[in-house]
């Protein structure tokens, strides 16, 4: 293989290499020894391949840069201005000298070394591949910026498939570099790689499940950044900041940051908010313990008492016809029944709940500890802060009124209330 290259090398040169051929004999025939003339020559080409390596690359950085520069700024669109700070055309610059190179060297040094001149023609391809890995990976970034300014961007994330691309980019790019050392080509080393496919199965097992659970999230629509998801079994109860191909990065609450993989997501279970976040209002379901004993018909003097009640005034007057001395009749009005209306009404005219959702008061089955009094009902306000602000001003308005309804919460004796009999 290395004769075949050096055959090829001369066909390449012989042409170009006359001009120098010359050069030395011109040297020679003005009294300059064999050896000196050679050496002249080789110094000459090289500085001579300097130079135009170093033309080459202040026309790629200084004019044809400041010419893409210029005309990205002036047109309208945002792709080329991602490109540029994304550093694509700097790094395509990096080609401008190494071809000059690439192309010039043989002349130069075949005549003294033509093993050297394989040696610079390697170096410089392999120069070369390390660049167009860079100009790729460079183009990709930028693929994905612009992806992110689509509208479905957020919901389909694909930063998982680029980094897939980039793997298997960068494999073969790392094949091509090793071909070009070992002097082989490169469809003979994937061949040979083929018998390990087992052992790279290994090597990628999390990248290859993590290839499966981006495209299975992405299709299914399972969780995007962004998201507010709860995964107990991770400690993870947060927003979503990244999906990539490994792992997920997900910011607590606590403002703490835990990375799990990717095809955790898949494999185990977890809730995702978002849902709530993008619906009508986010739920509100909780419950205080009524004492039963505390439950009673009310009296007349009751029933004028709650009639003076904003929220409540219609129903009492829709009841009054109700005898209060009724105690078993099933038309009987308890100070519970009131104050369950009363809740309902101060829910319907509460202009922090969605009135256009589910709204309950009611209560559920008795238990030794007494009858739970629950409301349920969604909140407009589904950020946390302002949510539990909501939430907790109806109970404390609840807490607070129920001893107007001459009812009791039940409440487990502490030491000081025992402390007190």
């Amino acid at each position: 293989m290395l004769i075949q290259q050096i055959q090829e090398a001369e066909e390449q040169v012989v042409q170009k290499y006359q001009v120098l051929e010359n050069l030395e004999a011109w040297l020679m025939n003005n009294g300059v020894n064999e050896s000196f003339a050679q050496f002249l020559k080789v110094t000459i080409s090289i500085a001579v391949i300097a130079l135009l390596a170093f033309l080459a690359d202040y026309v790629a950085r200084r004019i044809f840069l400041v010419v893409v520069t210029r005309m990205a700024k002036k047109t309208e669109t945002e792709w080329d201005d991602i490109l540029l700070e994304r550093r694509f055309f700097h790094k395509l610059a990096h080609f401008a000298p190494a071809l000059v190179i690439y192309l010039t060297i043989g002349i130069a040094l075949y005549d003294y070394s033509p093993k050297l001149t394989i040696f610079f023609y390697d170096l410089t391809q392999i120069y070369m591949v390390i660049v167009a890995l860079m100009v790729i990976n460079s183009f990709l970034n930028a693929v994905h910026d612009i992806y992110q300014l689509l509208p479905f961007a957020k919901s389909r994330p694909i930063k998982g498939y680029l980094q897939v691309v980039k793997i298997i980019i960068y494999f073969f790019g790392g094949i091509v570099i090793i071909s070009i050392l070992i002097n082989k080509n490169p469809a003979n080393l994937l061949v040979g790689l083929g018998a390990s496919a087992a052992v790279l199965m290994l090597v990628f097992k999390d990248t290859i499940l993590g290839l499966v659970a981006s495209i299975q999230l992405s299709a299914n629509n399972l969780v995007k950044p962004g998201d507010w998801i709860e995964m107990p079994s991770r400690k993870i109860d947060g927003t979503v900041l990244e999906i990539s191909l490994n792992t997920v990065k997900v910011q607590n609450y606590d403002r703490t940051i835990n990375t799990i993989p990717t095809y955790a997501l898949v494999s185990e279970s977890f809730q995702n908010w978002q849902g709530m976040v993008e619906s009508d209002g986010r739920m509100i379901k909780r419950s205080i313990i009524i004492d039963m004993k505390s439950i009673s018909f009310c009296t007349k003097e009751q029933i004028e008492k709650f009639s003076k009640i904003e929220y409540i005034k219609e129903y009492i007057e829709s009841k009054k016809s109700v005898s209060e001395n009724a105690l078993v009749s099933n038309q009987g009005i308890t100070n519970f029944g009131i104050f369950r209306k009363y809740v309902e009404f101060y829910l319907k005219n509460n202009p922090a709940i969605n009135q256009d959702t589910t709204l309950v008061a009611r209560h559920r089955q008795p238990s030794e500890n007494g009858i739970p009094f629950e409301i349920y009902c969604f909140s407009k306000e589904k950020s946390l802060v302002n949510y539990e602000e909501v939430q907790s001003e109806i109970f404390e308005h609840i807490l607070s009124i129920i001893p107007e309804f001459g009812l009791k919460i039940f409440q487990r004796p502490s030491g000081d209330d025992i402390k007190g009999v």
